[in-house]
């Protein structure tokens, strides 16, 4: 895919502030040079990971006269990007989408925003892992990382000791569930490096990406991890190659916010857009 006259439309929450979601995926993929539409699934005052009291309103009930709008003025994309869904109903949703607004060569790419460190976040259950799973299955690519395709799977979670038998079989389990293509985060087979499993359908032997290990993590890396890779991806990059660039645009981000403890709640990926940039028109 091109990006010549593309039109990405990302589909996730808006957290107002915090460096996630849709305030990160709307500026990254912009600076990629690509035209980029939204459609909220609710509205946050802050995310919710460490701020307390934060308001939230859920926007189920508009999503569907939104999509009846862009289909009466003729509008379609040529890319879909799903991140935080907030509920069952809104991942049916996203399935009309697919089949109302997508251009015929349309790329669908889902990260299914719902659990890390073999817990699910704040509000969710199986039954939505398994309806999550579903979205999945109409996708071309997949971005999960390790609890995720574990949940999905119906595989045990291993945070560690594992090896590439366990991961092959987190990804092939994806890969059944219909998705073309898994892009698994967060592999990591020794305590200096993190890394990045790429495998397509039909494909025995995975690729990999590792960069070096942060000590400390960061909130909104895998937005903006995911937000890089589509923005790559829709600027002609291969599923690997967009992997690379996305990892290590994220881990600029990161190193930029080691060291200011007042920067807690976020990432400063701002600060590493040129890089992104560089990459993007080498």
């Amino acid at each position: 895919m091109t990006s010549h006259d593309k039109k990405v439309l990302t589909v996730q929450d808006i957290s107002c502030v915090g460096q996630c979601s849709l305030t990160v995926a709307l500026p990254i993929i912009s600076a990629c040079g690509i035209e980029t539409a939204i459609l909220p699934s609710a509205v946050l005052s802050t995310h919710t990971g460490g701020f307390q009291g934060f308001t939230f309103r859920d926007l189920t009930e508009d999503i569907p006269d939104i999509v009846a709008h862009w289909e009466k003025e003729k509008i379609t994309f040529d890319a879909i990007y799903t991140g935080y869904l907030g509920s069952k109903r809104q991942i049916d949703l996203v399935k009309e989408m697919f089949r109302r607004v997508a251009t015929p060569d349309c790329l669908k790419v889902v990260d299914p925003a719902m659990a890390d460190h073999g817990k699910l976040y704040y509000g969710f259950d199986m039954d939505f892992a398994h309806e999550m799973s579903t979205l999945c299955g109409e996708a071309d690519v997949v971005l999960p990382n390790i609890t995720e395709a574990a949940m999905m799977t119906g595989l045990p979670y291993k945070d560690k000791g594992y090896d590439e038998t366990y991961i092959k079989a987190l990804m092939d389990g994806i890969l059944a569930l219909g998705a073309k293509t898994v892009v698994l985060t967060g592999v990591c087979y020794d305590e200096a490096q993190l890394g990045i499993a790429v495998l397509s359908a039909g494909e025995q032997k995975i690729s990999y990406y590792f960069h070096e290990k942060m000590e400390k993590s960061c909130h909104g890396t895998g937005d903006i991890y995911s937000s890089a890779f589509v923005g790559a991806m829709v600027r002609g990059r291969t599923p690997l190659e967009a992997a690379r660039i996305a990892g290590d645009f994220t881990l600029a981000g990161m190193k930029a916010t080691v060291g200011d403890e007042g920067h807690w709640y976020g990432t400063k990926f701002e600060k590493a857009l040129p890089l992104l940039i560089h990459e993007l028109n080498r």
